[in-house]
């Protein structure tokens, strides 16, 4: 069983943090590769609450969209979905979207409840916080499609500060860390400067170098992460501004 929430143990360290575009999904497909779980599970952590929303959107019930969701899990492992995937097959999100949609077709008109592999649970999630995430959604008339493509950014914004959380953590820095961090959701105009200068017992200009170092190093990661499941074709920055563009439809 692979589980969605994994301790800090089982999360890349800096060094092995700078992968080539589509490793992970190339580990995740090999079950021979000694990082194969641990490619899987990074897999299902960023990807189970985006496809979790997408089934809901569709209309599925509460109780629907979690089995659907466990089972596509289970069959991606069982017929080797991910045998498929690959770089000339485009952005993975957008595989396995479509992954996703002809699983639910073939399911349609099957009695999915009864279908659940004899009770097997490839991913260990906490549904009840998962549809309490979904009830905060937007009330309104987005696209299933935008709802998994918001739901894609956000969770990828969170591993991304995750893993910058777990590198100041690993310098000593965690304390740094936990006040600073604000500066990644607030401008420069809205933050006081000076009052938490005080509090660190810092300069101004030393508060501003560190806050400049945590937003390059955040940006660093970002590009990174998005690089590795995009195909040749796509630019990174493309991608980023899709990310924003994505986080920008909750009207």
């Amino acid at each position: 069983m692979v589980s969605a929430n994994r301790d800090n143990s089982e999360r890349p360290s800096r060094g092995q943090f700078a992968t080539t575009q589509w490793s992970l999904i190339l580990s995740a497909a090999d079950r021979s590769s000694p990082r194969w779980q641990q490619s899987l599970g990074e897999l299902c952590q960023l990807y189970w609450y985006p496809l979790y929303a997408f089934v809901r959107r569709q209309g599925c019930t509460t109780s629907e969209a979690e089995d659907l969701t466990q089972e596509f899990f289970l069959r991606m492992l069982e017929k080797g979905y991910l045998d498929a995937a690959g770089p000339e097959k485009g952005k993975f999100r957008t595989f396995i979207l479509v992954c996703l949609r002809r699983f639910l077709a073939n399911e349609h008109d099957r009695q999915v409840t009864q279908k659940r592999g004899g009770g097997q649970r490839v991913l260990s999630i906490d549904f009840v916080a998962a549809e309490s995430r979904y009830q905060c959604e937007p009330a309104d008339k987005q696209t299933p499609e935008r709802v998994f493509d918001r739901r894609w950014a956000l969770a990828l914004l969170d591993l991304v500060i995750e893993r910058l959380e777990r590198e100041y953590a690993e310098s000593g820095k965690q304390s740094l860390f936990d006040r600073l961090k604000v500066f990644l959701v607030m401008d420069d105009t809205r933050t006081p400067y000076a009052d938490l200068a005080r509090e660190l017992k810092l300069s101004e200009s030393a508060l501003k170098v560190a806050v400049h170092r945590l937003r390059r190093r955040y940006g660093q990661l970002l590009s990174a992460e998005v690089a590795r499941t995009l195909d040749g074709r796509t630019n990174v920055r493309e991608e980023i501004n899709a990310l924003i563009c994505a986080l920008g439809r909750s009207k």
